[in-house]
């Protein structure tokens, strides 16, 4: 087919017009691209906007694991109470968190976020978002407030699991309205309010092992101090009785359930997603936060080989908790085996700790004192190993002042509590299992007569 000379004189027109316009445009755009990767590279991270929602979407998602480990607490417990208080522990693991949430909306936010720099209390008020959003605030005040919301519910639910089994419902959700909307956020804003602790101190606590797990876990010891032990767990010689809980398969869900629900935990308090540096450094998180647990997990099954010939598969699974409760204190800085060290330590701690409570005749149930409180200070007392800005006379300080706090709060509380209202149900209720006596229902029907 032949082309008229006249279309081709029109054709080679445009195309010469079309390539004149577009080669700056390429040397524009590649120019563009190189400037982009320039600024990433240099770790500057993106335009405003961008890192506005970026680093929303990581608290909204972070937020979202750590509200599932709501389920993970409670599948660990319903695992390891008897199957006659089943249906007990998981209502009470879905309302701590929901009265978590409330306390946290009227009072918590602000009481843990509204103190002043190197202050010891925020303000009595109501958490509400404000103003119109801005790029320029770094984040939605929403998602900060969910993901603030949510470790404040983890505290509480540590300490259900060891008041199981014998504990009335309403005095433990008092107590738990107490703990989630004054005692966790006053602790709270020492550090990461900015009060004291850090202002004085330069104590850190990357992700709260000291802040979340050993709060939870004074708490809970406190509680079972004044509430006493089950009924039957200890003879009059001092030994301590085995109590197996209604299913372990469930109670290894619930661990596993966990150990994600971390990742979202730990990762989710680098706070930022907006560069390069953010994401590198969060991949880092995550690595440590697994290589930790799976090392806890590890520690704790040699150690209960060697100790009584057999692995224990209670013991493995709260290995794995010690080890993430271990490594939340400072999981970016640690190398790889810093990491692994952390965790094993926190294993070989609960194995060591669990029989010790026993042995003072201290009941708890899921051996969350064990796993959060004393793997907590673990934790936050090695921060110094790799976080040259923190000293080991600020992390004492910290643990100490905290744990001074909360306990005597806590022991407070419980003794007032258990002289007005009562806080242990009676005997006879005791022995038929909470699910009846509280609930008047019972959580596997076709096994019971």
């Amino acid at each position: 087919m032949l082309i008229p000379k006249n279309s081709l004189r029109v054709g080679a027109s445009v195309g010469a017009l079309l390539l004149a316009t577009m080669v700056p445009a390429f040397a524009q755009e590649a120019e563009a691209v190189a400037e982009a990767v320039e600024t990433v590279a240099a770790g500057s991270g993106v335009s405003e906007e961008t890192a506005y929602v970026f680093n929303t979407f990581l608290f909204l998602v972070c937020g979202f694991l750590v509200m599932w480990m709501a389920a993970g607490f409670c599948m660990l417990e319903a695992g390891l109470v008897r199957s006659r208080n089943a249906a007990t522990i998981c209502l009470k693991n879905i309302s701590l968190y929901s009265v978590a949430g409330l306390m946290f909306w009227l009072i918590g936010y602000n009481l843990m976020y509204g103190v002043e720099e190197g202050g010891y209390l925020g303000t009595f008020s109501m958490w509400s978002a404000g103003g119109d959003p801005s790029a320029a605030d770094g984040y939605a005040a929403g998602s900060d407030w969910f993901f603030q919301m949510v470790f404040c519910a983890t505290t509480a639910s540590i300490v259900s699991g060891t008041l199981a089994e014998r504990i009335k419902l309403w005095p433990f959700l008092i107590f738990t309205a107490v703990l989630t909307g004054i005692i966790y956020p006053i602790q709270g804003s020492w550090e990461w309010g900015a009060g004291w602790l850090d202002a004085e101190f330069g104590f850190s606590d990357f992700a709260g092992s000291t802040l979340v797990h050993s709060t939870g876990g004074w708490a809970a010891l406190m509680g079972a101090i004044v509430l006493g032990a089950r009924s039957g767990k200890y003879t009059v010689d001092g030994k301590s009785n085995a109590m197996p809980g209604s299913s372990l398969p469930l109670a290894t869900l619930g661990t596993f359930i966990l150990w994600l629900g971390w990742f979202g935990f730990n990762g989710g308090s680098q706070l930022a997603l907006g560069s390069v540096v953010d994401a590198n450094d969060i991949s880092n998180i995550f690595i440590n936060t697994n290589i930790a647990a799976a090392a806890g997990v590890v520690s704790a099954m040699v150690l209960t080989q060697i100790l009584y010939g057999k692995v224990d598969l209670t013991m493995a699974l709260n290995g794995a908790i010690g080890g993430l409760v271990s490594i939340t204190a400072e999981p970016l800085a640690p190398s790889i085996p810093l990491a692994a060290a952390i965790g094993a330590v926190g294993g070989i701690l609960v194995v060591i700790f669990v029989p010790l409570l026993d042995r003072l005749r201290i009941d708890d149930v899921v051996g969350a004192i064990s796993a959060h409180l004393v793997c907590g200070i673990w934790g936050t007392m090695v921060v110094p190993l790799s976080n040259g800005d923190a000293t080991f006379y600020g992390q004492g300080v910290g643990v100490v002042a905290i744990g001074a706090f909360v306990s005597i709060v806590s022991l407070v509380l419980w003794l007032v509590l258990k002289f007005t209202i009562g806080i242990r149900v009676s005997a006879e209720a005791e022995r038929g299992g909470l699910d009846q006596s509280e609930l008047g229902l019972v959580a596997y029907p076709e096994f019971v007569k």
